[in-house]
């Protein structure tokens, strides 16, 4: 053996050590989730719905013979469950691999070239790129603005229509803020003026009641890993009478308006969601997230000078609080929260590590310093006071330590 050989190999296995030691500290590590407005866990009563369609019945929903029967069979059980949630009939559900789906189904599929579309400078990116490309395929856009609670106003909706609108698109929560929408009247005025309204609920399913009657619209989707279900499945709601043009072509799935093999076990996890949410409503799950979501945010604040809501004096849905801290980086701030177990987000997932400031924040006027700032939290059914009060003794310290390295 080289006579440096040894040492090395003394060295390399003294790293091994400490790694397996860091590794076993941090799997021990308390760790609290409330970035649930990213995904959420798949709750127990779901995958355990869910399970038997990943083996035992594993049949093709459009086979005629028992295998694809019995699969067929749940799936339409998981389709009344949703329109249930939604207040539709059963035949207006079409399934999908979520809400960026749905969504581009919605825009692209109620749409045409030289159509003109109106929706908000809030949207989820699902529903402000599929417009941008709408753009680029012949259609006109416009963009309303929003105050600074992060509200579109209806009137503003009003005064965007042309001869030639076609489409209405409006999301229901913003995924940020958590901020409501005025969809009812905007749904009015999309009625009053013959176009089609599409609200993207992905945030707000499960969170709040939804009734697609009282909102008026002609299309609203919502995605499963946002209602603890799993990622990959989710659903779009297309009035009766609708005319939607699909946009994968293939087999006659979904009324011809969905192609595809059906996602079984995400469907049935769907469908399982969607009861546990409607018996959370009866229970009033909402009003004690609600609860714990006020509190944790009074706490905050009464601990943390030259912060504040994002969206104050806004509805909002039950589970989330956006706040921003003065004088901090809202990456550090999620950087040094997670190394305590804290797992929180700066805005939308699908920007996590993106360059500019929240599109969202922005254009409700916050200054760049401010959007940079900004952190969300968001809770889930998994949450508990316990997790709010781990929360509140962790955010006040990690503040004050960022602010004391901050050059400003």
């Amino acid at each position: 053996m080289a006579p440096f050989a040894a040492p090395f190999l003394l060295l390399q296995a003294i790293g091994r050590g400490i790694r397996q030691k860091a590794g076993r500290i941090l799997e021990m590590m308390r760790r609290i989730y409330l970035d649930n407005n990213a995904t959420t866990p798949v709750l127990p009563e779901v995958l355990d719905a869910m399970r038997p369609y990943f083996g035992e019945h594993f049949g093709n929903a459009s086979s005629i013979h028992h295998h694809g029967q019995e699969t067929r069979a749940a799936v339409e059980r998981a389709r009344d469950s949703v329109a249930s949630l939604l207040g539709c009939r059963a035949s207006e559900i079409v399934f999908t691999s979520g809400g960026t789906e749905s969504d581009n189904l919605a825009i692209s599929g109620l749409t045409s070239e030289g159509d003109h579309v109106i929706t908000s400078s809030i949207e989820h990116h699902a529903v402000l790129n599929a417009c941008r490309h709408l753009e680029k395929m012949g259609c006109d856009v416009t963009y309303v603005l929003v105050d600074s609670r992060g509200l579109v106003g209806p009137d503003d909706v009003r005064r965007a229509l042309r001869p030639n609108t076609r489409l209405i698109s409006i999301m229901t929560a913003n995924n940020e803020t958590g901020v409501l929408q005025p969809v009812e009247e905007i749904g009015r005025i999309a009625a009053e003026a013959d176009v089609y309204f599409h609200t993207d609920a992905v945030q707000a399913a499960a969170k709040v009641r939804i009734d697609v009657k009282k909102i008026g619209c002609d299309a609203l989707s919502i995605s499963g890993h946002k209602m603890h279900a799993p990622q990959g499945v989710g659903a779009l709601y297309v009035r009766k009478g609708t005319q939607l043009q699909p946009l994968f072509h293939g087999g006659q799935h979904e009324r011809s308006r969905r192609a595809g093999t059906e996602n079984v076990p995400g469907i049935v996890a769907l469908g399982k969601a969607a009861e546990l949410a409607m018996q959370g409503f009866e229970r009033g799950e909402d009003e004690k997230m609600s609860a714990l979501r006020d509190r944790l945010q009074r706490g905050i604040l009464a601990q943390v000078e030259e912060a504040a809501v994002n969206g104050e004096g806004a509805p909002r849905v039950p589970n989330t609080s956006n706040i921003y801290f003065d004088h901090i980086e809202g990456e550090s701030m999620v950087i040094s929260l997670d190394l305590k177990g804290l797992a929180v987000s700066t805005g939308a997932a699908c920007s996590s590590g993106a360059i500019e400031p929240s599109h969202v924040l922005m254009a409700m006027g916050l200054r760049t310093d401010r959007a940079r700032a900004s952190i969300r939290f968001s809770l889930g059914k998994q949450n508990t006071a316990e997790d709010v009060d781990f929360a509140l003794a962790l955010v006040p310290e990690a503040v004050a330590r960022l602010r004391e390295l901050s050059p400003v």
